[in-house]
């Protein structure tokens, strides 16, 4: 981390005052006309001692349809960091509008295994504030390691959108010439996610951005029906591709298009082994198996 030291809190923030405060944040923004600069925070936020609560985890497992292990899967940890992440985008001298914000990609290194009953150093920061042809985009990159190690267990980045909003003195990048051409295959899966799926979700990752509650919350936001969770969907993928993946490995993901609830979606996941078993990497794509549209697509690799 290349930044000033973060700051430390005495506990995990809560994610339903971080929201509350984000509304009124953009209530403020836009009575007063003003917004928090083109400058993102020089300084992250960190909590230390963090366990996992055994409860929760069995729940997050049944849900993406893991068996119970003993080690916190790759997408628990994400869930794990998201408020320490929220809360940097909560500060008062972030630049974007943290409510309506689109989560673009996301790139996971997994280098060890982590114990659930091992005590957890997890630090959040903002990075790389640049153009979008469609607003202004910006890394939010979180690490854990085990309380009073210097080893990074797990480092997670994940590149937000505020749609929409273009910051003064940033360029927005040249579009990319034509567009990639996808065409369906054999899904491997399909699955058939319920209207209740992002409130499931939320129950178990603490992610109760209103966009994927219900159709009445989602619509306040601009959406016209309440949406999947992208880490959800990714963490499923994840739990498909299986212990192909290895014990150390990286994961990525890139969100294309929303999955409105409820839905059907098509997984198609290809795995391919390199000389001798040394390596091993799995693609994967989902889609829309009535429209054909991409949903998200990415690759895990043994590290």
């Amino acid at each position: 981390m290349s930044l000033l030291q973060p700051v430390i809190l005495g506990e995990m923030p809560s994610l339903s005052k971080l929201y509350v405060n984000a509304a009124a944040q953009a209530a403020r923004r836009r009575v007063l006309g003003t917004h928090g600069g083109s400058r993102l925070p020089e300084s992250g936020h960190e909590v230390r001692g963090i366990t996992a609560d055994v409860g929760n985890l069995t729940a997050y497992q049944h849900l993406i349809g893991l068996t119970a292990r003993d080690t916190l899967p790759a997408g628990y940890l994400h869930a794990l960091t998201f408020p320490l992440a929220i809360s940097v985008m909560n500060r008062d001298d972030f630049p974007l509008p943290m409510l309506g914000m689109i989560h673009l990609s996301n790139r996971v290194e997994q280098r060890s295994p982590v114990l659930f009953t091992q005590p957890l150093d997890i630090v959040a920061w903002a990075e790389n504030l640049r153009g979008h042809r469609a607003g202004t985009q910006l890394d939010i990159v979180a690490e854990i390691r085990a309380s009073g190690s210097p080893d990074i267990r797990w480092t997670g980045r994940s590149t937000y959108l505020a749609k929409g909003v273009f910051l003064p003195g940033i360029d927005k990048p040249t579009p990319p010439n034509g567009v990639t051409d996808f065409t369906p295959g054999d899904p491997t899966a399909m699955w058939h996610l319920g209207v209740d799926t992002g409130r499931a979700y939320a129950a178990v990752s603490g992610d109760f951005n209103p966009i994927h509650l219900s159709v009445l919350s989602a619509k306040a936001l601009g959406m016209r029906r309440s949406i999947a969770h992208g880490m959800y969907l990714a963490s499923r993928a994840l739990a498909d591709v299986g212990p192909a993946k290895g014990e150390s490995f990286s994961w990525d993901v890139t969100f294309e298009a929303p999955v409105f609830l409820p839905a059907r979606v098509a997984l198609d996941i290809r795995t391919a082994q390199g000389h001798g078993g040394a390596w091993e990497r799995s693609d994967y794509v989902a889609w829309n198996p009535r429209s054909g549209r991409k949903h998200f697509s990415g690759s895990v690799a043994t590290l």
